[in-house]
């Protein structure tokens, strides 16, 4: 039965809305004008106006990935199975295992890097294609890139370096916020589409390591580098993306000190990082709350909107209608949206990448219906 209360009769109005958009005009983008059909790869960016794709100078494999989840959950099978097929053809290293993290505009390997925050999404976007159509190749990715990042990545206290040579022999990136975040993001797919206890004792590991390295004390918040770190920053927009995985791991965070510093993390960051006026979400704060970097990102804006919809306290929940009535007021557009915006509203980033659809997708999901 159709709710009666105003405020929940507005939200799922101005979330269908929302969905229209996304199934009406975001996703033929990425069908037709987005799509290189001859390399069966997602192209980079598009221009906002005539939608044309930026000349080809690389496809990375997590940008495919994110497209692989995008139209998986969008439940078109065909082109997701198209986007599954050039992710392992395309991407896989059969060398030395792994995956490459970009190819050039004719699809050789172009950046050999081992890169976590790939890998996360490659295993991310396998989960979500294999738990929908059944494929066991793709369920077979998940487990093998799982161990490979268990193996290969492993850094000290349960942590994971953020990037290795192409042999990994070589460790050149150290552990950071965001590969981690996407790790979680993963493992919580790979859980639910493998029903594998293997994966929630990952989880586990992994929370109770960010907890101990990553989290601010005073805030609660998730700091992007490891704590200690000089001129280090937080994001309110990792604050609200970390809300909804713990909220959405449920128990498997109980005890690893994640659960208890999130809602004062989301708080934090809804208080220092929010424009009351237009509820744009700036890029990042210091430790102190003070505003950082100001520009405004839509994926940001997302997550914030996905957090709001999420929240235990209705009062806090009471906020995303009108939330939701200016995101789409400032940040989309009739032939697609704005990626980055200033403080005062101007655009900041004209062109809009083939990752957006992967945050626009996660949010609209979480919102009423």
């Amino acid at each position: 039965m159709p709710s009666t209360n105003p405020t929940a009769a507005s939200s799922i109005a101005s979330a269908a809305a929302l969905r229209d958009h996304f199934n009406g005009v975001i996703l033929p983008m990425w069908r037709g004008p987005g799509f290189n059909a001859a390399l069966k790869l997602p192209h980079e960016a598009l221009s906002a106006e005539d939608h044309r794709p930026a000349p080809a100078q690389r496809y990375r494999a997590m940008a495919c990935a994110r497209q692989l989840f995008v139209f998986s959950q969008a439940g078109d099978a065909t082109h997701a199975q198209v986007l599954f097929e050039s992710l392992t053809h395309t991407f896989q290293d059969t060398r030395h295992g792994g995956w490459f993290y970009s190819v050039d505009g004719h699809g050789a390997p172009l950046d050999t890097t081992k890169d976590l925050y790939t890998h996360a999404f490659v295993l991310f976007a396998c989960a979500e294609y294999g738990r929908r159509s059944g494929n066991r190749d793709a369920l077979d990715i998940v487990h093998r890139t799982s161990a490979l990042i268990q193996s290969r990545f492993a850094a000290e206290d349960h942590l994971f370096n953020a990037a290795l040579t192409a042999d990994f022999s070589t460790v050149s990136g150290t552990p950071v916020q965001n590969p981690l975040m996407h790790l979680t993001e993963a493992w919580l797919a790979a859980r639910d589409a493998t029903r594998d206890t293997a994966f929630e004792a990952a989880l586990q590991r992994l929370a109770g390591a960010v907890a101990r390295h990553f989290v601010h004390a005073p805030s609660g918040c998730i700091a992007e580098l490891p704590i200690g770190t000089p001129d280090n920053r937080l994001e309110p927009g990792h604050q609200f993306e970390w809300f909804w995985l713990v909220k959405q791991g449920g128990a498997v965070f109980e005890g690893s000190g994640l659960a208890q510093a999130m809602p004062r993390a989301f708080s934090f960051a809804q208080c220092h990082g929010v424009d009351r006026e237009t509820g744009g979400v700036c890029a990042s704060l210091d430790e102190e709350g003070r505003i950082k970097e100001s520009t405004q990102r839509i994926w940001a804006q997302t997550e914030y909107l996905r957090a709001l919809a999420s929240h235990d306290d209705p009062a806090v929940r009471a906020a995303l209608p009108r939330q939701m009535e200016l995101f789409q007021q400032r940040f989309l557009r009739s032939q697609g949206w704005f990626e980055c915006k200033t403080s005062a509203g101007e655009v900041a980033r004209a062109d809009m990448p083939s990752t957006t659809p992967y945050h626009l997708a996660t949010a609209f999901e979480a919102l009423p219906a």
